[in-house]
């Protein structure tokens, strides 16, 4: 089982906005799972603020958005301002779903980790948090 310290890696999955599909963060939500990690599913339409404060609160160490609205220029530059405000600088902010190759790139400037299109599998998505985890959140 992946932990830190001596507990599992703790996830929040999360779909912001008015973006109703959520098949696809349910799969990631039950992958990681599967794989050993204690998942906080937060459900549909949260704000930045929710999904920070959830992540505050649970005491996780990443947070990932699944995000298929096109809003994702927004979503993301939100909540890693509220997680640098709220001192949540060695947190994980990760996500996946429709965005472009240069907007991902945009992103990953300002600090949002690796963002997955879809097709990626299940075992990249939790390999990338494990080895993110490691490296980032020992105790």
């Amino acid at each position: 089982m992946p932990t830190t310290s001596n507990r599992p890696i703790r996830v929040l999955v999360a779909k912001v906005g008015l973006d109703g599909h959520d098949r696809g963060a349910k799969i990631i939500a039950t992958s990681l799972r599967d794989a050993g990690m204690e998942v906080i599913y937060t459900g549909l339409r949260q704000t930045p603020e929710m999904v920070v404060n959830a992540a505050l609160q649970e005491d996780v160490d990443a947070i990932g958005v699944s995000i298929l609205s096109g809003a994702h220029m927004t979503v993301f530059p939100k909540i890693a301002k509220l997680m640098k405000e709220k001192g949540l600088d060695d947190v994980l902010l990760t996500g996946g779903g429709i965005i472009p190759e240069d907007d991902m790139k945009t992103l990953n400037e300002i600090g949002v980790g690796q963002l997955f299109p879809p097709g990626t599998t299940t075992n990249d998505i939790v390999n990338y948090i494990k080895e993110w985890v490691s490296v980032n959140r020992q105790f």
